[in-house]
């Protein structure tokens, strides 16, 4: 078991984001049980959701550059079916508002309007492992957002899928991540550190 300073982050581990959704990404659904292997080491899990109105910016219709994905009360917008929730312990939601969009998820808020972060420090964490969808991303700014707010960031890259728009995108992703300080590792060096 991790210390109570680290926690684990989903994010996006929605329907839509998974092969059938609206904005699939490609082996999406893999990851869940990669995760569902891991949380339980951790005595803190925050999910992450796209939680979009209907008319949100981001989508085609609003001259956006996505289909409507992840709208609000809809099944898309749902955690998978298979991911075990009985380890989260808080689902934060972000891209609410109609006219802005929020790839980084420490600035996702709860129903009080606390943000991830603030939520996070409040609970002295310092430490946070982050998995889900998509790398090149959502993943991508939420690793990036919280190294600038002062976490130590450690990426599960098993435990990730990206989009891939042009070739080698997860891979820069990863670079990028890398070169701004996260620490990259698989989900079996996850669970061996935890073991010792």
């Amino acid at each position: 078991m991790y210390p109570r300073s680290v926690a684990l982050v989903l994010v996006d581990i929605q329907n839509d984001f998974c092969p059938g959704g609206a904005l699939a990404v490609p082996e999406g659904d893999q990851i869940v049980v990669v995760v569902n292997r891991i949380a339980p080491l951790f005595s803190y899990v925050a999910a992450t959701e796209d939680w979009h109105p209907e008319n949100h910016i981001s989508f085609k219709e609003q001259d956006g550059p996505w289909p409507p994905h992840c709208v609000q009360g809809t099944m898309g917008a749902e955690l998978h079916p298979a991911l075990d929730r009985s380890g989260i312990d808080l689902i934060v939601r972000k891209g609410n508002r109609p006219d802005r969009d929020t790839f980084e998820g420490l600035q996702a808020l709860n129903e009080s309007g606390d943000s991830l972060d603030e939520i996070l420090k409040s609970k002295g964490v310092d430490s946070i492992y982050v998995a889900g969808l998509a790398t090149d991303y959502c993943v991508k700014a939420t690793v990036l957002d919280a190294l600038k707010k002062g976490f130590r960031v450690f990426a599960v890259t098993d435990a990730m899928r990206a989009v891939n728009l042009q070739p080698g995108d997860d891979a820069r992703a990863l670079e990028e991540m890398k070169a701004a300080g996260a620490d990259l590792l698989t989900s079996q060096q996850v669970l061996t550190a935890a073991a010792n």
